[in-house]
């Protein structure tokens, strides 16, 4: 899960995903993926973040995340401050817009399904009759026939836009400043940052990622995006702090290393550079 996104090998009678995530989530890190993702949490607790929302998750849980929607799955430790062997138990389905061209989409039959898709583009949170539903025919899809289990798909994506009881994640400002670009070398150097974040960044290795000398590397990336590339790799660690720092219980100091800065006066200068506010001041301000 250190990965941007993550690639999934369908099998030739395959449209979509489905799986059993069994493992600790200690090393998870703020990234996203392509594809749309719906995970029914089995086992495991501990905080999800999904775009600027934090909340607790446990057994039971079922999350719908858009494409290219930041998010972490951050476990809580045991009675000794590690983690367990096995922290972290989910079911999930992941899938390409393929499998949905908008000319079925246009479809009067699939209003529902549509606006599903439209939900995640904030992630949500399934609740209700619909988290009974859609759980039930999530953790039979693995046993019933190809056919079957593609008429399983259109049924949860149905059950999930005819709902009024989904509860969305990300803030709607959150999404109008989600990255965006046209440009390929720009999403492979975005790709690059949101991927190692945590290390020390080589402008070597990004030169060779995207076929420029460092020195036209940091001029293009100035160009597009008016900020050098280490300014917006800071706008990704606060981006991910800020999610962190919405959970009082956690470490200031803490928030600082995980986000990949190395010590804490520099987050602080970075932090408030960005936000124009302390990560106390910050904290504070949410405090209701």
């Amino acid at each position: 899960m250190s990965a941007s996104y993550e690639k999934i090998d369908l099998k030739e009678n395959e449209s979509f995903y489905i799986g059993v995530f069994q493992d600790n989530i200690e090393k998870s890190t703020w990234h996203y993926h392509y594809k749309l993702e719906l995970t029914f949490v089995t086992e495991g607790t501990g905080k999800r973040i999904v775009g600027d929302s934090i909340e607790e998750f446990s057994p039971g849980d079922l999350i719908f995340i858009g494409a290219k929607l930041p998010h972490v799955w951050v476990a809580d430790k045991n009675e000794f401050g590690g983690f367990n062997s096995r922290s972290f138990e989910s079911v999930y389905l992941q899938f390409g817009l393929d499998i949905m061209p908008e000319s079925i989409l246009r479809l009067p039959e699939l209003k529902n399904v549509k606006r599903a898709i439209e939900l995640s583009e904030r992630g949500i949170r399934i609740t209700g009759d619909t988290l009974n539903n859609v759980s039930r025919l999530m953790l039979e899809l693995p046993y019933v026939s190809n056919f079957e289990r593609l008429v399983y798909f259109y049924k949860i994506m149905n059950y999930i836009g005819e709902s009024n009881s989904n509860v969305f994640l990300a803030s709607g400002k959150y999404i109008k400043t989600l990255f965006k670009s046209s440009n390929e070398r720009i999403t492979k150097i975005h790709e690059y940052l949101m991927s190692n974040y945590r290390e020390e960044i080589n402008l070597e290795a990004i030169s060779e990622l995207v076929h420029l000398v460092p020195g036209s590397l940091c001029r293009f990336f100035k160009k597009h995006m008016d900020m050098t590339i280490f300014d917006y790799l800071n706008k990704i660690k606060v981006d991910y702090a800020c999610g962190l720092l919405l959970d009082k219980e956690i470490n200031i100091n803490d928030i600082a290393y995980d986000c990949g800065f190395n010590n804490l006066s520099h987050f602080n200068k970075q932090f408030k550079k960005i936000t124009s506010r302390t990560p106390s001041q910050y904290r504070n301000s949410f405090k209701t």
